[in-house]
This record gives structure tokens, sequence and C-alpha cells, in this order.
């Protein structure tokens, strides 16, 4: 089968979410890197290509270049899907020309600045019937996987409580330093958009919630940080949570952690039991009863289900990792752009994108309205 023609929008450098990406996309062999706009410096673009081996005939010096002159090329030559890898305020528009010109997109989190924004995208995608990825990388972990079929089965009974938190030191020598705080684009809302720790990290929180229980949040009441008074972006919150049915949740996110370095973990409580997951040791999945022995799930045994083998690649006892889980959304989205009809839980949508972004502006708004409860929209 010919291999899906790949375009990169940013991840050049040193970038860590570029190396992701690119090496995500090898590795079940579906996808080839066609062109490229790696940085806005076209002596870095032009370099960082010939660095990675990357034929320099269709690297662009702008993103409106790339649009203007892949379109020139037969339908079967030109790229069929792009990856957006740069700052947030930049997935926006790069998004919607891309939908408008007949393009798939794969999207870096948050999808945009704006929930406005996200639903003019989302608007774009039911009109044209292109495919929409949202990388929330975390579903594409097999126990992640595995978490969300066994509550989706009934496993561990009707939920009644869901836990989660995200921690991570890494902004505590940035926020302290006057000048760097005020000089980082994650901490500058013309280009982070309205919050920083939420928008970042809080929203795979928010989706690992809604992914793996299958309820959407209704309100939610935020209690957000921001340490200095000239810095305008939450690094650090708490948020409760009401779910449809009636359930509670807390989820915790904090970039001054410190010492943390990428602590999501997730814990689902039913009325028959409890699941917990760790980013930070991800091939185990805790299963608890009241009246049993704490078991261990691990990837890639038979008693796991279909989607969780499904995103599996290697025997069990060989540990998979964050390639591997950004791979399965890869994966997924290849099988779309195929007619594949992949699982509705392969890889994020516009949809999550859009909640995402209500998230967003509502733990913002319930910050400002002084810790009151706000209802999230359940049209989305």
């Amino acid at each position: 089968m010919k291999k899906i023609r790949l375009g990169i929008l940013g991840g050049g450098g040193d970038s860590l979410i570029g190396v992701l990406h690119r090496v995500a996309s090898f590795i079940n062999d579906n996808y080839e890197i066609t062109g490229a706009v790696f940085n806005p410096v076209w002596e870095e673009n032009i370099g960082f290509a010939e660095k990675i081996g990357i034929p320099t005939n269709r690297i662009y010096k702008d993103f409106d270049t790339l649009i203007a002159e892949e379109l020139k090329l037969p339908a079967d030559e030109r790229i069929q899907v792009c990856s957006i890898l740069t700052p947030n305020f930049l997935h926006f528009p790069m998004a919607k020309k891309l939908l408008e010109n007949g393009f798939h997109v794969i999207c870096e989190k948050p999808m945009t600045n704006t929930y406005e924004e996200a639903k003019i995208l989302a608007d774009l995608v039911a009109k044209t019937g292109l495919h929409f990825a949202l990388t929330h990388t975390y579903t594409g972990y097999p126990l992640v996987r595995q978490l969300r079929e066994m509550v989706h089965s009934g496993a561990i009974g009707k939920v009644q409580k869901v836990d989660v938190q995200y921690y991570q030191g890494w902004i505590n020598p940035i926020i302290h330093d006057k000048e760097k705080r005020s000089t980082t684009w994650r901490l500058d809302p013309t280009k982070a958009g309205i919050s920083c720790c939420m928008g970042d990290i809080g929203t795979h929180a928010f989706n690992m919630v809604e992914y793996t229980t299958g309820l959407r949040v209704t309100s939610l009441l935020a209690d957000l940080n921001y340490l200095y008074e000239d810095n305008q972006m939450d690094i650090d919150g708490n948020v409760l949570l009401r779910l449809q049915g009636g359930v509670k949740g807390v989820l915790r996110a904090s970039q001054i952690a410190t010492g943390e370095e990428n602590g999501l973990k997730i814990s689902v409580y039913g009325d028959r039991g409890g699941l917990t997951w760790e980013q930070e040791n991800p091939n185990r999945l805790l299963v608890r009863s009241d009246d049993g022995a704490l078991q261990v799930y691990t990837p890639g045994h038979s008693y796991n289900s279909a989607l969780s083998l499904g995103g599996t690649k290697l025997p069990p006892g060989h540990p998979e990792g964050i390639f591997d889980a950004m791979a399965n959304i890869y994966l997924g989205m290849a099988r779309a752009i195929r007619q594949q009809n992949p699982h509705v839980a392969e890889f994020p949508t516009v949809i999550d994108g859009v909640r995402g972004l209500n998230f967003i502006e509502s733990t913002v708004a319930s910050q400002k309205g002084g810790n009151v409860w706000i209802d999230l929209d359940q049209q989305s």
C-alpha cells in the first residue's frame, strides 16, 4: 500500500514535539514526510531538512507557499495530511486554511486559542468530510485504552468518582525570574491563549477524564494560581468537576510542582472496583476491588481488550512508551484516511479539541468570577 504523504509545520531544530511526531509517523510504516516548513528562518528550515535527510525540493519558505505550491501538483502527488507542531496561536489559522484547501489535519493541543475558533474548525471538518486528529498522546497508550474499555464494559460497576492529576515542575526556573516570565511564549496570552497550565497540561487531564469514563464534564469550579501580579497566565490549579449522571471528580494540574517531571495519573472508581494508571509507569494498570487482591495488568496479554491489543506492538514484558502512544494516534488517523473504519477511540478528534477549549475558558471564567461553578456547553 502506498504511504500517506505527510506535511510538517514547525517541529524543527531540537524540538521535542518534532522528534516525537516524526518518529511516531514512521513506526507503523504508513507515512512519508513529503513537504515541510520546519522553521520560519529559511537557513534553519532548509538546514534542518538536510540534516534529517528530507528531500529539499518541497521544503517551503512559509506556510502559504506550501499550500500554494502543493495545490499545483496532481492530487496523487500532493501532501494528503499536515501535522501542525507550532506555538498555539498558529494552530487555528493553519488548520483552517488546510481544511479549506482539502488537506487532512493532525494538530497539537490545545487545538486553538479560543472556544469560538475551535467551533469554526469543527464546522469545517463536518462540512468538508476531512479527518482531524488532535494529539492527546496519552490516549494512545495500550493500558489507557484498556482502562477505557474496562470502564465502558462495566468491569468496575457504576462510576462514582474520578481523580486526575498532572504535575510538572519545569516552569519554576522561569516563573520566579521577572525577565524570563515576561519573555517566554507560554506565558504570553497573545501566543499561548488565556491559560498556561490548564491550556497546556490541564487539557490532557480533562481529556483523560472524558476519554476513559465516556462521561462529559457538565460543570466545574476552578481555583487557579498565578503566583505574581504581573503574570497573566495560570501555572497551577485545582478544579472540581461534575460529570454526567451525578459523578464527581477532581482535576489537579501544576507546572510548579517542584521536582515533578511528567506526573499524569488518573484513577476511576466504580461501585465494584477501581482503576489507576500513571504516565511515568505506563505499562501497569492497577485494578482494585473491596474483596480481592490488587491486580496489575500489563500490555500484550490476551486478557486485554481488542482496542488495547490493537495498539500493542511488542510481546508482554517489552515496555512501550510515548513514541508508541503517539504512533497509535498516527495509526488511527492512517486508517481513517484510508477509509478502514478505525475504532472510535483510536484518535482524539476535532470534537475533543472543542471540548478542551470549552474547559480552558470555563476554568478561567470560574477563577475570574470568584471561584464559582461554570456550566460547560454540552452541544459540542
